[in-house]
Order: C-alpha cells, then sequence, then structure tokens
C-alpha cells in the first residue's frame, strides 16, 4: 500500500490514538494542521491532520476513506501541532480532545476560517425614519441608527463593538422595526509589518528596576528563555510587559499574553488599550462563538499583535510569535481542572522553547515550583523589590481574636482601624474568601445542621435570596422556618460575605459598602461597575471573596483586613499554606499603591503560626525559603512528581475497587523510584451524590512516572472495570481533593 495515500487524524474523542484513513478522492491536498471530514462510526467527525505519508498498522481493506479536506491552508501551524501532540503525550490524554481545545467552537463544527464578517446596515426604512421621533421613544436606538445611517459602507462589528455592550439589544429592536439589517462583508487581507504600537509616553517614568528588568527580557529576544519577573504587589509589572511588547512589535512580531481569568483583570486589557494603537486580540470562555473566531482570527493572520487570553489562549494561533507572558503565573486558575487537564503555565514554557521566544512569568507571590526553577539556574530572576514613587509596602500586624474577640466577624482593633482610615478620606478592603450569609443553619436545642443531601458538606445560608446553597454541587432549597427534628428555632453561624455587608451597613450608614463574589456579580457589568466606582471613590469599603486578589489597582485603599486568616492554616492539601500566604499577600498589596502608606490587619487565632511569623517578619522571601526546605524533606513538588488518579461512583466501593486494581496494574510495572499511596477517600468523598477516590503516583524522576502511566493506561483501558465508575488522570494537580 502507497503510504502517500493515507493520512493519520485526531478525532475529537476520548481515545488515546489516531485514526489512519485513505486520503479523499478529490479536494484540497491533506496538510498537516488541517482540518478533515471523516466517518467515524455510523456518523461523520471533523478531525484534524497530525500526518500525511503514513505507514498503517492496518490493512488497506480495513481503512475507510476521509470525505474531503476542509483547508487547504492549515489551520494549526506546524509548531503549535507540536505543542498539542506534546501535550497529548504528557498529560497522557486523548490526542483528539487536545487538539479540539485548540480550535474555536465554529470550527470545531466546520466552519471555515474565512475571511468575511457580519456587518450592519440601515434599511431603505431605516434611512428614512425620523430620527428626532425615535430618539424621544429609544434615544440608544437612535443613536446608534444615526451611526448606521452615515458612512458609504456598513457598520463592521468592531466598531460597533467600540460603542461599548448596549449596541446589540439596540440594534435588534432596529432589526424587529425594519429599519436595521445584518449583512455579509468582506475582511481585508492584512500582512504583518514593522510597525510602532505602544504610547510610551503617556505611562509614567520607568524606575531602575523596571528599566533593568525590560532590559533583562529585550536582551533575551528573539531567542527562547525562561524569565521570572519577580515583583511585589504594585511595583509597576505591567509597565514591563508594555514595554518589552513594544520592541516585539517594533520588530513585526506578536506578543502573547496570559492571564489567570479576563473577567477579573479589566485593569489589564484596558491598560493596553489606552497604550497600544492597534487593536487586540482578546479570547477567554465568556466570549460569543462569533466574537471569539474572529479573534483567532486576527491572531492568525498577524492584525492584532497583541493576544490577551485567558489559559485557553496559550494555544492561540499567532503569525509571528516574539514573545510569550504568563501574568500571575502562580494562580491556580491557570490549570484546567476538568478534562483536558493542562498548566496553561508549563505549556507557554513548552511553547516558547519550540518556538524560541522568551517567557516571562510575572508574579508578587511566585509558585514555589517556579522559585526553585530560578534557584537552580533554569529560569532567569528580574527582581522589582520595591513600588515606583512614593508608594510603601505596606504594613502587616496581627490581631490576636484570642484576646479580642470579633463580634460579627468584625474585632474592636479593626472597627477602629477602619473608622481611622475613612476619616482620612482612605478607602478599606476587607477580604473574607467565604461567600453567602453563613456557612451554617443550626438548630440551637437538638443541634441540627442544614447538610447537602448530595455532598459531605453543609448549606450555605444566601439570606438576600432565602436560599440554602451548596457551594460543590449547586443545588439549592429554602431555609426551613423551624428545625425539621424539633421545632425549634433556627440561627445562622458563622460569617458570609453578604453576613459581613450587612453588619458594615450598620457601623458605618454614612459610608456606601460594596460587595464583590459570585453572587453580586452575576448580572452583566455588575463587577465593571463596582470597580469603577472603587476606583472613583464612590464606594468606601469593599469587602469580597478570592476575586479581590486578581490584580485589582485601587489608588484609594489604605487598609486592608484579612478577616479569617485562619481557613487555610491547617488544609489538608501540602499546598495550602503556600495558598495561604499567596493569597494573604496579594490582597494586602491592594494597600498603599500611591502616595499614602497602606496598613494591612490579619485577624487570627493562632498568632503564633509559622506561616504568619514568617510573613509579617520576612515577607514572601522567608516564607518560600522555608517552604521549599520543607517540600525537600518531604519530597513533595517541586522535589518530586506527581500523578493523580480519580475516581467516582455511586457506590463507594466500585470507586475503591477500581483504584486497587489501578495499584495492582502499577505494582506490577512500576519503575524503581515510583511510590504508590493509596487508594483512599477524597477529603470530601461524597459530591453530587457520587463518591470519590483517589489515587497518588509519585517519583523523583519525570521520565520513570510517564513510562509507568503510560503501561498502567493501557492496562486500565483493557478493563472492564474501567467502565462502572467515572476516572481521569491529573499529572502535575495543583489540588488533592
Amino acid at each position: 500500500m502507497d503510504p502517500t495515500t493515507l493520512v493519520r487524524v485526531a478525532i475529537n474523542a476520548p481515545l488515546r490514538r489516531a485514526f489512519d484513513y485513505l486520503t479523499p478522492a478529490a479536494g484540497p491536498r491533506p496538510t498537516p494542521g488541517a482540518r478533515i471530514r471523516v466517518p467515524f462510526g455510523r456518523t461523520s467527525k471533523i478531525g484534524l491532520i497530525l500526518e500525511t505519508g503514513v505507514a498503517s498498522e492496518l490493512p488497506s481493506a480495513k481503512l475507510r476513506r476521509a470525505d474531503r479536506v476542509l483547508d487547504e491552508d492549515p489551520v494549526v501551524d506546524s509548531t503549535l501541532l507540536r505543542l498539542l501532540v506534546w501535550a497529548a503525550d504528557y498529560y497522557a490524554h486523548p490526542i483528539g480532545e487536545v487538539c479540539a481545545a485548540a480550535l474555536p467552537g465554529l470550527l470545531r463544527k466546520g466552519r471555515p476560517p474565512g475571511t468575511t464578517e457580519r456587518s450592519c446596515r440601515a434599511t431603505t426604512a431605516g434611512m428614512n425614519a425620523d430620527l428626532a421621533l425615535l430618539e424621544r421613544r429609544a434615544p440608544r436606538q437612535a443613536e446608534l441608527l444615526a451611526i448606521l445611517r452615515t458612512g458609504a459602507t456598513p457598520a463592521s462589528g468592531a466598531r460597533l463593538r467600540a460603542l461599548g455592550p448596549w449596541w446589540r439589544d439596540a440594534f435588534k429592536r432596529l432589526i424587529q422595526r425594519g429599519f436595521a439589517e445584518q449583512v455579509e462583508q468582506a475582511e481585508p487581507d492584512a500582512v504583518v509589518e514593522t510597525r510602532s504600537g505602544v504610547d510610551l509616553s503617556s505611562g509614567p517614568e520607568l524606575t531602575g528596576d523596571q528599566q533593568h528588568a525590560v532590559a533583562g527580557i529585550i536582551d533575551a529576544l528573539p531567542e527562547f528563555r525562561s524569565i521570572l519577573l519577580h515583583g511585589v504587589t504594585g511595583s509597576g509589572k505591567t509597565e514591563v510587559y508594555l514595554a518589552a511588547i513594544e520592541s516585539v512589535v517594533a520588530a513585526g512580531r506578536q506578543a502573547l499574553v496570559l492571564v489567570p481569568e479576563i473577567g477579573l483583570t479589566p485593569q489589564l486589557v484596558e491598560r493596553f488599550g489606552s497604550r497600544f494603537d492597534f487593536p487586540l486580540a482578546v479570547l477567554h470562555s465568556a466570549m460569543s462563538d462569533t466574537d471569539r473566531l474572529r479573534a483567532w482570527r486576527d491572531a492568525r493572520r498577524g492584525t492584532s499583535p497583541v493576544v490577551i487570553g485567558t489559559r485557553s489562549a496559550v494555544f492561540a494561533p499567532l503569525a509571528n510569535c516574539g514573545l510569550i507572558i504568563v501574568d500571575e503565573e502562580h494562580d491556580p486558575s491557570l490549570k484546567q481542572q476538568e478534562g483536558f487537564r493542562y498548566s496553561a503555565r508549563d505549556l507557554a514554557v513548552v511553547r516558547a522553547r519550540m518556538s524560541n521566544v522568551p517567557v516571562v512569568l510575572g508574579s508578587a507571590t511566585p509558585s514555589l515550583e517556579t522559585l526553585q526553577n530560578a534557584r537552580s539556574g533554569r529560569y532567569q530572576r528580574l527582581p522589582l523589590p520595591e513600588r515606583p514613587g512614593a508608594a510603601q509596602h505596606p504594613e502587616l500586624k496581627i490581631i490576636d481574636l484570642r484576646t479580642v474577640p470579633a463580634r460579627d466577624g468584625l474585632s474592636p482593633p479593626l472597627l477602629e482601624a477602619m473608622q481611622r482610615h475613612l476619616e482620612t478620606d482612605g478607602q478599606v478592603m476587607l477580604f473574607l474568601n467565604r461567600r453567602g450569609y453563613a456557612p451554617v443553619l443550626f438548630c440551637t436545642e437538638c443541634g441540627w445542621l442544614a447538610e447537602c443531601r448530595r455532598c459531605d458538606a453543609r448549606m450555605t445560608l444566601h439570606q438576600s435570596r432565602n436560599k440554602l446553597c451548596c457551594h460543590h454541587c449547586g443545588i439549592e432549597s429554602r431555609p426551613p422556618a423551624n428545625c425539621p427534628e424539633c421545632e425549634s428555632e433556627l440561627k445562622p453561624v458563622g460569617q458570609g460575605t453578604e453576613r459581613i455587608e450587612e453588619t458594615l451597613n450598620s457601623y458605618f450608614p454614612d459610608a456606601r459598602v460594596a460587595r464583590i463574589d459570585r453572587d453580586a456579580t452575576r448580572s452583566r457589568g455588575a463587577l465593571d461597575d463596582i470597580l469603577a466606582d472603587m476606583r472613583s471613590g464612590k464606594i468606601r469599603i469593599l469587602v469580597g471573596t478570592q476575586m479581590l486578589t486578581k490584580g485589582h489597582d485601587f489608588p484609594g485603599v489604605t487598609l486592608v483586613g484579612v478577616l479569617n486568616a485562619d481557613q487555610g492554616l491547617f488544609g489538608t492539601d501540602f499546598r495550602s499554606d503556600e495558598r495561604l500566604a499567596q493569597t494573604i499577600l496579594q490582597v494586602a498589596g491592594r494597600a498603599g499603591r500611591r502616595d499614602r502608606a497602606g496598613e494591612v490587619l490579619i485577624q487570627t487565632a493562632y498568632p503564633e503560626h509559622p506561616l504568619l511569623q514568617d510573613l509579617i517578619s520576612g515577607g514572601y522571601d522567608a516564607f518560600s525559603s522555608a517552604a521549599l526546605d520543607q517540600r525537600e524533606l518531604a519530597g513533595w513538588p517541586p522535589f518530586s512528581h506527581l500523578a493523580l488518579v480519580r475516581a467516582e461512583a455511586h457506590q463507594p466501593d466500585q470507586a475503591i475497587a477500581f483504584l486497587q486494581h489501578c495499584r495492582t496494574l502499577a505494582e506490577e510495572t512500576a519503575a524503581p523510584g515510583v511510590r504508590i499511596l493509596g487508594p483512599a477517600p477524597a477529603p470530601m468523598e461524597r459530591r453530587a451524590g457520587r463518591y470519590r477516590a483517589q489515587l497518588l503516583l509519585q517519583s523523583g524522576q519525570r521520565a520513570a512516572l510517564h513510562v509507568l502511566l503510560a503501561k498502567l493506561l493501557a492496562g486500565v483501558e483493557q478493563s472492564p472495570r474501567a467502565r462502572s465508575v467515572r476516572w481521569s488522570l491529573d499529572v502535575d494537580p495543583v489540588e488533592l481533593f
């Protein structure tokens, strides 16, 4: 059989293999990285061509012919295709699902990458409509119609999106009135060119440390180097990014910037947009399929020299990659926790190496893995130890709740400090990583607790919605009026952000209080409105959850309070102390970012805890140094490598039995130095009605672990036991649960 007539295809299916097909009888020539439609079972699917001219292990009589190649040019270039194949192998995940993760949804459905865009124009009726009359009834519609009536060509989507989110509803109403319509309009071809696109004159003058960091990044161009930009909160890491990107863009190349959560870092996109004179390509999961495909095209064609996105943007196509930046590289959100479990930070480093470009990992509280790489010399460390100008490091102080108990979650010293800062025109931020009104609804007579019937967890009271909610499975119910067991009165116990907000309104009736958590920011635009009011000074006190730590810059905040530092002091995960230290310092870094000194008060019942003492006395450097020494003694990452096999089933013995079978298979093939721990129930064994267990594999040598995983997966996939449970493999897990 002539191997030139064969193609190897990755198909979006939960199978750890690629599939061989005969080439289509007609159509474009098959090329690696192009999409192809193939028969699959009783249906057809769209796959990605991995190789051409391969020799199949199957006889030609058993091979089916592909239907047709969908692309004349690859939608995935050779470097990105290498990255996808590498990722599938490293994370031991089906190659088809990995390739699917790299493509926008419309491309996975067969939509051509195309060069057309939906534009909008006024109809004849719209051109003749009475604008004055429409303005009295619907001013937004009138404003949009006036725009559509001007210009010789239809208004592009980019032009209308610049108006703000309101234009979509107005356009729908105009269509209903017969005043407007959508048309398909060809997008002009673009060429990546040498350009200067950063207005650095509008930004602050760089400090000496910033200039040194920029020089270190530029010095690495255009070759691969891993760089840790270790800057304290408020040290101006973004200014360093902008200056480095200027050099990249001026050379006609592109920069990829990854952020943990695009919805929680609007200032980064806003700052980049205000400093660049060209359009940015923004990629994240909250976008519509059409907008995501458009941004993907702009990145691929080079019309957007800067691409900003969340973790999936690590697979963004780039016409000419010159620099990759991972902001807040320590953030767990950069690790995908469902399906294809990959680390966007780690893949960014691999992609940079394959593309032979520098990668910059920025953080005020770097992960211990990244710090160890800097310690060992694998990464270059560029420090930003000071804040620019007159801004000073905030002072951290501990409030001992054993001697000054908190009332309604707020201690007297904290309340006094809040009053003092408010009287001097400062703003206050309070952090509590627990949303809702109260974490427990309790009967004072018989001890009954409101518990989730599907999880090993208590229901949280959300008083504003009059709901009991499980934050693990999402189930909701109405709170009972009285105890179901003894008919006695029920009492909410503990504080969530909703209850703290209520308490603050009673203590400070003249100060505007706002809350940031998942509940308060459900509606579109709610988060942006709160952030804008906070920056303008309209909001005096802001209380919130983990969302507060995500890179926000509030110039007026002079006091930060951490209401319950004890939540993370005794976690079951070996990373609990690292997470807590990062959270405390990240939220503390919101204080004193301008010319006024910042103060940070940490409420705890364990003031002598070593973690807190290290943070108070020596900051993150002291903590991380001690934590790395402890990790090395215990043999935990970054001094070893982990893989976690998880299983869940409707019966607890099923999950354990499956993992015991996995352990037996692993013991038969285990290489020297690989430890097998478990199986054991997960810390929260029952979740969403299913029982969960896990098996941990640990090795000092990454190669030995991956050899074991390959043999283990081969045995598991042939075992009928695998069909009785829902199981997954997580390589380099960031959470053990």
